[in-house]
C-alpha cells in the first residue's frame, strides 16, 4: 500500500470516528509528514523510523506535539494495518506552563486597537463567553435566541454543547449584525468569502495584528482572550464550578488551572512576615 492509499484510508476512519475537522487535519498532517520523511510504505515503516524522525525534527517542540505526532500515528496504523508502531515509545511528560493572561486595561486596548466593527464584534464575543476561537467562527444565526438572550455552542471540543448569555454590552451590536446577515441568506454569524465559514486563521491574524497595534508586550492569541476571561471571572469571585460550565471543561481539575494564575488573587494573599509586628 502506497502513502496516498494509507492517508485516504485514514481520512475515512477518522471521518466514520467522527473526529473534529481540527483532527482530522493534524493527524492526516503528521503522517504524510512521517511518510515524507521515511520514503517508505507504511507496511515497510518500523518503530526506529519513528524514533529518528522525533529525535531529528520534534526534540526541540514542547511535550504535547510529540505526544499529538504518536497520537495521530498510533490511531492510523492501528486503525489500517492493526499494528501500534507507538506501543514502545515513551510518551513525555506534559509541561505544566501558566497560560498568558491580559489585565481588563489590555483587553480594553486590544478591542480599540482593532480596525472594523465587524473584528471588534468578533472578538469582542470570543472575550465575553470565552469561545474558542473555532467556536466564533462556527457560529450560525440560528445559535443566537435574542428572546431568552442565550447563544448555543454545538459540538464544541470533545462533541459537547454548551450554552452561553448574550452580554447587555454586546447584545444591541450583536443583533443588529444578525439582522444585516439573515436576509442575505448567511449561514454563519460571522461569515468569510462567499458566505463560507471564516477560517481560525483569519481570527488569529486580526488578534495579533491589534495586540501589536495596542503594544501589549504579551504574546497574544484568541485563546489568550479565554484565559483571560476564566481569569476575570475567577478575580470577580465567580464560583470555580460555574467558570467549568461555561468553559466547557469535563473535568474541574482543567479549569483549577486558573486558581494559580490570577493575579489579582495573589496580590490579595499577605506575606507572614506582614503580621509579625501583630504578634
Amino acid at each position: 500500500m502506497e502513502k496516498e492509499e494509507f492517508l485516504k484510508k485514514l481520512e475515512i476512519e477518522l471521518k466514520i470516528a467522527k473526529n473534529s475537522e481540527y483532527t482530522l487535519k493534524n493527524y492526516l498532517h503528521f503522517n504524510k509528514l512521517f511518510f515524507d520523511y521515511s520514503k517508505k510504505n507504511p507496511e515497510e515503516a518500523q518503530e526506529e523510523d519513528l524514533k529518528s524522525y522525533i529525535a531529528e525534527n520534534l526534540s526541540q517542540k514542547s511535550a504535547i506535539s510529540i505526544i499529538m505526532f504518536l497520537a495521530a500515528l498510533k490511531f492510523s496504523f492501528s486503525s489500517i494495518l492493526g499494528k501500534d508502531l507507538t506501543a514502545n515509545i515513551r510518551r513525555p511528560k506534559r509541561e505544566k506552563k501558566i497560560p498568558t493572561v491580559l489585565t481588563k486595561k489590555e483587553v480594553s486596548s486590544l478591542f480599540k486597537a482593532l480596525n472594523t466593527k465587524k473584528s471588534r464584534l468578533m472578538v469582542s464575543l470570543m472575550y465575553a463567553a470565552g469561545m474558542r476561537v473555532s467556536e466564533v467562527t462556527s457560529l450560525k444565526l440560528n445559535d443566537l435566541d435574542f428572546e431568552d438572550n442565550l447563544g448555543h455552542i454545538r459540538q464544541a471540543k470533545g462533541k459537547k454543547d454548551r450554552v452561553f448569555n448574550i452580554p447587555k454590552f454586546l447584545y444591541s451590536k450583536l443583533k443588529k449584525h444578525y439582522d444585516r446577515q439573515k436576509p442575505l441568506g448567511e449561514v454563519y454569524l460571522f461569515s468569510g468569502k462567499d458566505g463560507k465559514k471564516m477560517s481560525s486563521r483569519n481570527l488569529q491574524k486580526i488578534v495579533k495584528l491589534a495586540s501589536k497595534k495596542a503594544q501589549i508586550k504579551k504574546d497574544v492569541h484568541c485563546h489568550t482572550l479565554r484565559h483571560s476571561f476564566a481569569t476575570h471571572l475567577l478575580e470577580n469571585g465567580t464560583d470555580i464550578r460555574f467558570i467549568q460550565q461555561l468553559l466547557g471543561h469535563s473535568s474541574i481539575s482543567t479549569t483549577e488551572l486558573y486558581t494559580h494564575i490570577s493575579p489579582e488573587s495573589i496580590k490579595k494573599i499577605k506575606s507572614p512576615i506582614d503580621t509579625l509586628e501583630n504578634e
